[in-house]
């Protein structure tokens, strides 16, 4: 470990020790690398998800590190269960400072294929899961005019694509929502803060549960990055104030800012490669379970199949993060180039 990141370690632990943190969708993937990234800083940590074996191996690894954890099988679709839940981690933990919506569920299907029950689970976890989790948090933050809510986004909260519409919808609310409640917590003057940290293609479990209509398995489009380069992400979202939203990856740029002037080029490149880029060379099992309406037994850990192919660092992460060094330093390299440039063109002349 390097100085500087033996110097932010610090900081984080110093930061996150004893707090209180929340997360949802904490039994696998994102949430599962969250979880630990949040342990390994000395967080006191409310698990929340639907499967049993996914909290209990979360609780283990919380307790490892040496923390407290609060594991609660809850659907976040449910707005009075989540409410008790964070009610019960407040009685049992103490007030919540951070609270973390990350869960979620998919389908891949073509739009013509969906059934409107699909549809509408997918929006109940997905969307109204962060809804009902920003508001038991908002009710206990608010009081108190502190705390930190981090919605986990995507780059698909931007940019639609092919065989996901259901999620990108969710996605795309999700975006509309927070981008609301900032606003009405800088005209209160809150202390409460909300941040949301825009994903790229993750390796995570979900592409082995995930409902699917596809011919061939699910695979997140490539370049795919391991979950523990968003846990860093949405750790360092937690501790630092200055930014209303962070994007991870430069996939996850160019598919914002691209749509942004280039809407139609990215609806016919997507046209051509989005259903390839979705699906492995392996066919789909015609009994393969999904997660949509139930848990998946078992423990499945924060990672998925696509470990050799997943990237463990983002390089435009770590400039995102120091964004403001970043600028003078480039600033500074344009100075110095344009002092040369003028002392050569004087030499010359």
């Amino acid at each position: 470990m390097s100085l500087s990141s033996s110097k932010r370690e610090c900081t984080m632990t110093k930061h996150f020790n004893s707090k209180v943190v929340v997360i949802t969708g904490a039994s696998a993937g994102v949430g599962r690398a969250t979880v630990r990234a949040f342990a390994a800083h000395g967080a006191r940590i409310g698990l929340l998800a639907r499967g049993e074996d996914g909290l209990r191996g979360a609780a283990r690894e919380v307790e490892t590190a040496g923390g407290a954890a609060v594991p609660i099988q809850v659907d976040v679709s449910d707005a009075a269960a989540v409410d008790a839940a964070a009610e019960r981690i407040e009685q049992e933990l103490g007030p919540i400072d951070v609270w973390v919506n990350n869960a979620m569920v998919s389908v891949f299907s073509p739009v013509s294929e969906l059934h409107p029950d699909e549809v509408r689970r997918v929006t109940d976890v997905t969307y109204l899961g962060v809804v009902n989790g920003t508001l038991a948090a908002l009710a206990r933050m608010r009081r108190r005019d502190r705390g930190v809510i981090v919605q986990v986004g995507s780059a698909l909260a931007y940019r639609g694509i092919p065989l996901q519409a259901a999620y990108c919808g969710a996605k795309h609310a999700i975006q509309g929502f927070t981008e609301s409640l900032r606003t009405e917590l800088l005209h209160d003057n809150s202390g409460v803060r909300v941040t949301m940290v825009q994903l790229p293609a993750m390796n995570t479990p979900q592409f082995e549960w995930v409902k699917s209509r596809l011919p061939r398995r699910p695979q997140p489009v490539p370049p795919i990055y391991e979950p523990e380069v968003a846990a860093r992400a949405i750790l360092w979202a937690a501790a630092h104030n200055r930014r209303r939203e962070i994007s991870i990856g430069l996939p996850t740029v160019v598919a914002i800012w691209g749509n942004k002037v280039a809407a139609g080029l990215f609806d016919r490149m997507l046209a051509r490669s989005g259903f390839d880029s979705q699906q492995t060379a392996e066919p789909a099992s015609p009994d393969r379970p999904d997660n949509l309406w139930q848990p998946v037994p078992g423990d499945h850990g924060a990672h998925g199949l696509f470990d050799a192919r997943s990237r463990r660092i983002s390089p435009q992460a770590w400039m995102n993060e120091h964004l403001l060094g970043v600028m003078l330093a480039s600033a500074g390299a344009i100075g110095a180039a344009w002092g040369l440039a003028h002392r050569a063109r004087r030499a010359g002349s």
